[in-house]
């Protein structure tokens, strides 16, 4: 289940003015409830993908992601970002064992996974809409993001 399906969800409640909605698919079962106070909650009652751990990041991570957290000149204004499409927790490799998808300096294309995002205990491929120059990591790994949160900062390749 991504996104879009969740918000199809959300959307199908607002709609038929329903304060609760249960969804069974694929041997995963979510339970969609509006609280007193008009706003939505997500329970996930059974889960069909297990999580990745959230780890400690090695000392060589901690000083790439210490020089990402730099600030991006002002005069850099024609750098792409590459945001989150969901919220969910951020990840840089997809297991606590493999390498990074990407790194400050390395150049990525178009289509190219650079993160997953776990939502609701599905991970989630996050692939580049630009190709070019990684200058800035801007979240941590293990992190919880935002819908729209810039995840990185692309040069864009000319």
């Amino acid at each position: 289940m991504n996104f879009k399906e969740l918000k199809e969800m959300v959307d199908l409640m607002n709609e038929n003015g329903l304060a609760e909605l249960e969804v069974e698919r694929d041997g995963m079962k979510i339970k969609l409830k509006k609280a007193a106070d008009n706003t939505l909650s997500m329970q996930p009652v059974s889960y069909a993908v297990p999580s990745i751990p959230a780890v400690s990041r090695p000392v060589a991570e901690a000083s790439a992601v210490a020089v990402a957290a730099k600030p991006v000149e002002a005069s850099k204004d024609h750098l792409k970002e590459v945001k989150s499409p969901m919220v969910g927790t951020f990840y840089r490799a997809s297991s606590p064992e493999a390498a990074p998808f990407i790194e400050i300096g390395h150049m990525v294309e178009v289509g190219q996974v650079v993160c997953i995002i776990e939502a609701m205990k599905l991970m989630n491929e996050i692939k580049s809409e630009v190709r070019g120059k990684v200058v800035e990591i801007c979240v941590d790994n293990g992190e919880p993001v935002e819908f729209g949160q810039v995840l990185f900062r692309v040069d864009p390749a000319k």
